[in-house]
């Protein structure tokens, strides 16, 4: 079994074994010592693994409760976090019992909230069941819903007690799921591994995949727990993509709105002479790999008004990931109404 420890805020493990999804009641047992165990879920993974979860806590002495919601990004939303904290209160839930996020990133984001929030904070464990969730939402703390205006607009940063991975759930998933999370994986490459960039256009086994990315993340992490700084690298093609999503009403997916907001970060960079053009047939290739797009949406004004809302801005300013070679980027402040002008060297031909 893999372990590796994180060591913010708070000092926990995230553990990354194919099966260990069998040893999940014991795990948690070791970390959680309450009564009361709350499976936070979605309509497309309790119905494969919700019911196995709750005999597993059952045997190991859980009182288990079960709260299960619309699966889908239009779910994670004040509406759904209302209904789980007054679950949780209707059900008389303390603060010795513990959430356990059951799901992708969706689940995770508001299960955290949702912990971070009731009783002013009680334990949540997170068992992520895509590979998107695996390498990136799951691990850091950062946990938030969507706002009318925005996504991720209300959060807080706080850190589960205890991350359990089983790469065996990813056998589950739609092959377009899959792909999603290689966006992030692939992220994580351009931002500050380039020998994990070559590995990847070859193949690698999917354990060491997910370990690269959770310890890149857990030694940003802890460097930069509150996203003041060095942290802002994970948000890579992330400025864009929160824009291509919403303008989608959240018909693109979010990897593939990372792909596309990578793509347009890196060409747009090429243009203005801040990163080498030997960058983009990498990123392309990799994308391409792994079936993920790379042709542009929509238009840079259309993408330049959403992110006035991006939890970036600084005032008048917004922080921009720059990639500047290969597995090599920078950080960027610029003033917001640059932005729209910067972004649209990536249309130009």
């Amino acid at each position: 079994m893999k372990r590796v420890k994180v060591e913010a805020s708070l000092t926990y493990d995230v553990l990354i074994e194919k099966g260990l999804l069998k040893n999940a009641g014991k795990l948690i047992k070791e970390t959680a010592s309450g009564e009361t165990a709350i499976i936070v879920s979605d309509t497309n993974v309790f119905p494969i693994y919700g019911d196995f979860l709750s005999k597993e806590l059952k045997n190991e002495g859980y009182n288990v409760l079960t709260f299960v919601f619309p699966a889908g990004e239009e779910s994670k939303n004040t509406d759904t976090l209302v209904e789980l904290w007054e679950f949780l209160a209707k059900n008389h839930v303390t603060r010795s019992d513990s959430l356990i996020a059951l799901g992708g990133g969706v689940v995770g984001d508001l299960t955290g909230f949702a912990a971070a929030t009731f009783l002013r904070g009680i334990k949540y464990i997170g068992i992520p069941t895509t590979l998107l969730s695996m390498v990136d939402s799951s691990v850091g703390g950062k946990t938030a819903v969507d706002l009318k205006g925005g996504k991720n607009l209300a959060g807080a940063f706080y850190q589960p007690s205890l991350v359990i991975i089983d790469p065996d759930t990813l056998k589950t998933l739609p092959e377009n799921i899959f792909s999603d999370g290689m966006a992030e994986v692939i992220k994580y490459g351009m931002i500050n591994l380039p020998d994990f960039l070559y590995d990847l256009s070859r193949d690698m086994d999917i354990c060491d995949i997910i370990e690269t990315c959770v310890k890149d993340k857990r030694d940003i992490v802890n460097l930069d727990e509150k996203d003041l700084g060095l942290r802002q690298l994970l948000n890579f093609g992330h400025t864009p993509a929160h824009g291509i999503e919403k303008l989608s009403e959240f018909t693109v997916s979010h990897g593939s709105a990372v792909a596309i907001g990578m793509m347009i970060m890196t060409k747009a960079s090429i243009k203005t002479g801040l990163c080498s053009g030997t960058v983009l047939p990498v990123l392309e290739n990799l994308l391409k790999k792994f079936s993920l797009p790379t042709e542009l949406v929509f238009s840079a004004e259309e993408i330049a008004k959403t992110a006035l809302n991006d939890k970036k801005r600084m005032g008048a300013n917004i922080t921009l990931v720059i990639p500047e070679d290969i597995g090599k980027c920078v950080l960027k402040n610029v003033p917001i109404e640059s932005l729209y002008e910067f972004l649209s060297e990536a249309w130009k031909k």
